[in-house]
């Protein structure tokens, strides 16, 4: 059909469709609705709240990845620093065998037979590179003879009379101790004196976690200032 020749009324339908109001299908088909300053505000206070989640969740997750690196950092200097410590406590007591070997020779013995004194040089040598051996691996022996008692370090297998140095100073050492850094490796083995003056404490530091040092035994060792009853004995003995 042609433009001329449109049904009678056409034209006044297609106007009156245009001029009413829209179905919400016709409304979703054009443009967007408008929304009311409410909902908008609404809207906007529930994007802020979300936005504050996201950055506080955002800052707990850059804390907790700087703990973790400042731990890993830790755990691996540590365990750079302490990797020999097993070995080492199982090596130090090749160095007492030293000692003891050495300690065996009676005085003077060496000066009167030739072949015991090129012995004993050459296992004082022994012992002398073992233990620069050990120290450029940050293991440190330990003599503490004349030294105030450390628990932490000296274990009390004895104590002796001794009027004239302060009480609790290390008179004799049985056998030498080792440290790896700050971790006590093994204990060294003294005597110490009692009866004389006491000397004030300075405050100890807190007592280092389980693990922090030597798995030999005594390794805490005994305070002499406690009255142990083996000292008592010892003494006695002695």
């Amino acid at each position: 059909m042609s433009d001329d020749k449109k049904a009678p009324g056409m034209d006044q339908h297609n106007a009156d469709r245009a001029a009413a109001p829209q179905g919400p299908a016709e409304v979703a088909a054009g443009a967007e609705p408008v929304l009311e300053p409410a909902q908008l505000e609404a809207i906007i206070k529930a994007l802020q709240v979300d936005l504050a989640a996201l950055a506080d969740t955002n800052l707990r997750i850059r804390a907790e990845m700087e703990n973790l690196r400042k731990r890993f950092e830790r755990e691996k200097a540590e365990t750079a620093k302490y990797a020999i410590s097993k070995f080492a406590q199982d090596v130090v007591n090749v160095g007492d065998n030293f000692q003891r070997a050495i300690s065996a020779v009676p005085a003077g013995a060496a000066e009167r037979d030739p072949a015991l004194k090129s012995f004993l040089d050459g296992t004082m040598l022994a012992e002398r590179e073992f233990n620069s051996a050990l120290e450029r691996h940050g293991v440190v022996r330990l003599d503490p003879k004349g030294e105030m008692f450390n628990p932490k370090v000296h274990n009390a297998v004895m104590e002796q009379e001794n009027r004239d140095v302060p009480a609790g100073t290390v008179l004799q050492v049985f056998q030498p101790g080792y440290m790896i850094d700050d971790r006590c490796l093994k204990p060294a083995l003294v005597a110490v004196a009692k009866g004389g003056f006491k000397v004030p404490r300075a405050p100890q530091e807190p007592t280092a976690a389980p693990g922090k040092t030597g798995d030999g035994p005594g390794a805490s060792g005994n305070d002499p200032g406690t009255g142990d009853a083996s000292g008592e004995r010892s003494s006695g003995q002695g």
